[in-house]
């Protein structure tokens, strides 16, 4: 692998904005980042990307290309609960281990949007309609492994779930919400908008996106002690699992024929793990499951794995399969 890929990552300010945060932390700093203030930079970050996914993907037009992607997305969406609920049932019992499934069976926009940076600063083209596969991917992680509840839990007749509760949790909670808000407005709009809200979807981007994951530096290194409960498994399965769905993702995206930076935005995609929508989900509607387990492991392990080693590396398996 070449190392120069994890430099340039490293190198990047959002990245560097990362560690500063987590440095703070182990040197006992008081900064801190007022609570409403990372909201509203989330909601700005999920606006911004959605809107441009808009204008991209009316320049692009519905084709064949699109459809394969998204259902591809869609897919992974709802595999990936499946199987790592099974893994995760050789140590964990069933609420715990469908919570997590959910988790890395649905998907991280901050660590999307870090990747498309990434892709910006080695200059490689990437399609805008993938925001589309973003924002199908979130939601149905959370009904697969609620479903999983439903079946495999021993006392059944206990649990009572309120599914119109859950579907309005799963698609309608506000990333999703706004997201795919955001993406029509783009698609309404197209390039009058874009130039319109240029000055603040695009020449803001990059500092929100530096000063948001300064606060998620902050936030994941505060989530290193809960660690500590999660156990060598679940740390190995926050890392090894990633790798495996990244691979995964990059055989589908080779054999439908996705170009490199959308191999790579869909890879990282496959690879992350929700640390927002999916636990919020979690904690209404499996309360049986503990929140320190798909929280830390989410948001300490495998955020910080993936920005900072995984999409250097995810790209490096791409320039060997496209070679």
């Amino acid at each position: 692998m070449d190392v120069s890929l994890i430099v340039s990552n490293i190198l990047n300010p959002p990245v560097l904005a990362f560690f500063l945060g987590i440095l703070a932390v182990l040197v006992k700093s008081d900064l801190e980042i007022p609570a409403p203030i990372p909201k509203l930079l989330s909601l700005y970050l999920l606006f911004a990307i959605g809107f441009k996914g808009g204008v991209e993907l009316v320049k692009s037009g519905i084709n064949q290309a699109v459809i394969l992607t998204l259902l591809a997305a869609m897919l992974m969406a709802c595999v990936v609960p499946v199987y790592t609920f099974f893994i995760l049932r050789i140590k964990l019992d069933t609420y715990n281990a469908a919570a997590i499934a959910a988790t890395y069976g649905s998907i991280s926009a901050v660590t999307f949007i870090t990747a498309s940076s990434f892709l910006t600063q080695l200059g490689m083209s990437f399609d805008g309609f993938m925001v589309a596969a973003l924002a199908l991917m979130e939601s149905p992680a959370i009904v697969v492994g609620l479903i999983l509840v439903n079946v495999f839990t021993v006392n059944e007749s206990d649990r009572e779930f309120n599914w119109s509760e859950v579907l309005q949790e799963a698609f309608l909670n506000s990333s999703v919400f706004l997201l795919v808000g955001s993406l029509f407005m783009g698609v309404l709009t197209g390039e009058h908008g874009w130039q319109t809200l240029k000055p603040f979807t695009q020449d803001m981007f990059y500092g929100v996106l530096t000063f948001f994951l300064l606060d998620m530096g902050l936030l994941a290194a505060r989530r290193i002690k809960d660690l500590q409960k999660t156990g060598v498994f679940l740390i190995l399965f926050a890392i090894l699992v990633p790798i495996f769905n990244a691979g995964i993702a990059l055989l589908i995206a080779k054999a439908i024929g996705m170009p490199q930076g959308d191999s790579l935005l869909f890879s990282v995609l496959c690879a992350s793990a929700s640390y927002i929508a999916v636990p919020a989900a979690m904690r209404l509607t499996v309360p049986e499951a503990n929140p320190s387990l798909y929280v830390s492991t989410a948001l300490a392990v495998t955020f910080p794995f993936n920005i900072i080693v995984g999409i250097p590396l995810y790209l490096y398996g791409i320039n060997l399969f496209w070679r």
